[in-house]
């Protein structure tokens, strides 16, 4: 299956513009994988309705244009609710984003993430490393430091709307049945790096065999089967669908496809181990420019990460959809 030519594709029926995206038709694959991380499994055939696609993720200069027309505040830029965060020190309320910071020392247990990620005050969409950094050149760059309701907003204001998994899934696959990435069952084929993920020992050694240490510009890669840019790596990318321990799967018809599912309900979403804090999960889907071989393999089409919704991270951006 193929991106129809241009001359082929049914537009939507509002007045929103499809410039820079891909319509994707409508078909069947099967969803998640039994062979890498147990939230991606159970396998499921579903199928998808057609739909337009954003080619690439949402940039800072896209994103520029969406807060200069409507003034938009992100959550990185605000002051967190005390009621939201039972207990939190106060310096945890103020203005703030997860930023990837290297660490100095060797790391040989990957479990405490604290060693490579700060929760540094001042850092948003325009100030990607906090304070004194810039998105000066980095116009082409995927925006990121945004939580779920900073690309709900700019999906509205842009008349579209979030992926689910699904479309967000069967896109990535560029029609390719079963592959493990989205370019075939071989990471670096001939040496080549295909997306911007980490090469060498994460998070000590970078071999920027990509040419890229953090971001990347849209497109710098080669798009997959449909003609779609960085749906693996670079940033992950939030999706409409909660996240459960366990993909959900159509039960009482096993044997059928499960047509355009969305998930999970939010009451099942929230992390069992923070019991006191109800910040529901989303799922982010592509993995990102800090995946590696030996951390976090998550660089396919399958592969699933849950994100709380008010949480924002110097690697997770967002593309939107248009239905129908």
């Amino acid at each position: 299956m193929r991106a129809l030519a241009n001359s082929d594709r049914p537009q939507p029926t509002g007045t929103t513009s499809t410039a820079d995206m891909a319509f994707i038709a409508g078909g069947q694959f099967v969803m998640g994988s039994d062979r890498h991380y147990p939230e991606e499994a159970p396998t499921q055939r579903v199928a998808v309705d057609g739909f337009w696609i954003d080619v690439g993720p949402v940039t800072n200069r896209q994103f520029a244009a969406f807060v200069e027309a409507t003034g938009h505040v992100t959550n990185a830029e605000l002051s967190a609710d005390p009621a939201d965060y039972p207990g939190a020190l106060p310096e945890m309320l103020q203005p703030a984003s997860l930023v990837f910071d290297p660490p100095r020392h060797r790391v040989t247990d990957h479990s405490n993430i604290t060693q490579w990620w700060q929760y540094r005050p001042g850092a948003d969409w325009r100030h990607p490393q906090g304070p004194g950094s810039s998105i000066e050149g980095l116009d082409d760059h995927p925006v990121v430091h945004v939580a779920y309701a900073d690309a709900e907003a700019y999906a509205a204001w842009a008349g579209k709307s979030l992926p689910t998994e699904a479309e967000w899934e069967y896109a990535a696959r560029g029609g390719l049945e079963g592959s493990e990435f989205a370019w075939g069952d071989e990471l670096m084929p001939e040496g080549r790096a295909m997306a911007n993920f980490w090469q060498g020992h994460f998070p000590n050694e970078n071999l920027l065999l990509d040419g890229y240490a953090r971001t990347s510009p849209v497109g710098a890669f080669p798009p997959n089967g449909f003609g779609l840019s960085d749906m693996i790596g670079n940033v992950w990318e939030w999706t409409q669908d909660y996240f459960t321990a366990r993909r959900p799967v159509n039960a009482e018809r096993p044997c059928c496809a499960v047509r355009n599912p969305l998930g999970a309900e939010r009451e099942q979403s929230f992390d069992p181990a923070l019991p006191g804090i109800t910040i529901p999960r989303k799922v982010l889907k592509g993995g990102s420019h800090l995946c590696a071989p030996n951390y976090c393999r998550r660089y396919r089409p399958a592969a699933r990460h849950a994100q709380p919704t008010d949480t924002s991270t110097s690697h997770v951006g967002f593309r939107c959809v248009i239905r129908g």
